[in-house]
C-alpha cells in the first residue's frame, strides 16, 4: 500500500478507492440512525453493490425504521489484535428503500442475512454522500 496522509493522531487517512477495496472484505458493519427521537446503532450484514452500501432487514424491524430520505451513517471495519493493526471506513448518505425488483436482484448476491424470509424482508440502500477512512499500520508497514 502507497505511504498515505496522516491525521492528527497519526492514522493514516485511507482513499476513496482504498475504501471501496476494503469495505467488502468483511460483512459485519453498524448503521446509525435516528427512530422515534433516539439514535440508535446496530449491527448488519451487508455489501457492497457498485458505490453504495445494502443491507437486508426484517419488516417491522427497528432496522426497518430507518427513515427513507434520512442521512444515516454506516462504518465497519477490520482489527487485528496481535499486530495491532487495522482499520475503519465510515459512510454517510442516504437510506432508500429497494423496490420488489430490486429486493430479487439483491437476493441473488448470495449474502446470508439476517431478516427472516424472503416475504418478511425488505433492503435499504445507502448512498455515500462522504466516504472516509483511516488506517492503523503494523509496526514497520508502510
Amino acid at each position: 500500500m502507497r505511504k498515505l496522509a496522516t491525521d492528527e493522531l497519526g492514522l493514516e487517512i485511507l482513499h476513496i478507492g482504498d475504501c471501496f477495496r476494503l469495505l467488502p472484505t468483511v460483512t459485519l458493519g453498524r448503521i446509525g440512525f435516528t427512530s422515534g427521537g433516539e439514535v440508535l446503532v446496530l449491527p448488519v450484514i451487508f455489501l457492497v453493490d457498485g458505490q453504495d452500501v445494502v443491507f437486508r432487514t426484517k419488516i417491522g424491524s427497528k432496522l426497518a425504521s430507518v427513515e427513507v430520505g434520512q442521512y444515516v451513517t454506516f462504518e465497519a471495519d477490520s482489527y487485528d489484535a496481535t499486530t495491532g493493526a487495522g482499520w475503519s471506513v465510515v459512510v454517510r448518505g442516504l437510506a432508500e428503500d429497494q423496490p420488489e425488483a430490486e429486493c430479487a436482484r439483491l437476493d441473488t448476491l448470495g449474502m446470508l442475512a439476517w431478516g427472516g424470509p424472503a416475504a418478511e424482508r425488505a433492503w435499504v440502500r445507502i448512498r455515500p454522500a462522504s466516504i472516509g477512512g483511516r488506517r492503523i499500520a503494523e509496526p514497520g508497514d508502510g
